[in-house]
């Protein structure tokens, strides 16, 4: 196929704006469990020292979703726009917000037992 001939996207577009709503879910998903997790220590006690690191956990989980849930919204109107790749500082953020939201998941599980 020539690189400027016109591509039928077909519903790939709608797939992929699909699986990254998808993907925004399960990390909103868990997040809540971080948070719940903080709450849950907050009420026994659990903030013993000067830095609560369980609530720093739920912090960073935030942000992490408040970042994916951008570049969800970027994508998404990229994708009704044209069918075009999507550009890599999009997908940078989007992975680091993904490995930030796995490691204060990670860590909120090892702090709140």
């Amino acid at each position: 196929m020539r690189p400027d001939a016109v591509r039928d996207p077909g519903l790939q577009p709608e797939r992929t704006s699909l699986a990254w709503r998808r993907t925004l879910l399960a990390l909103i998903v868990a997040d809540l469990l971080v948070w719940r997790s903080w709450a849950l220590a907050g009420s026994r006690g659990g903030a013993a020292g000067p830095i609560d690191f369980l609530g720093l956990c739920a912090l960073a989980a935030m942000a992490a979703t408040l970042v994916l849930g951008v570049c969800v919204l970027v994508r998404g109107r990229e994708l009704r726009r044209s069918n075009a790749a999507p550009p890599a500082p999009l997908l940078r953020w989007a992975a680091a917000a993904v490995v930030v939201l796995a490691a204060s998941a990670v860590a909120a599980l090892a702090l709140g037992r």
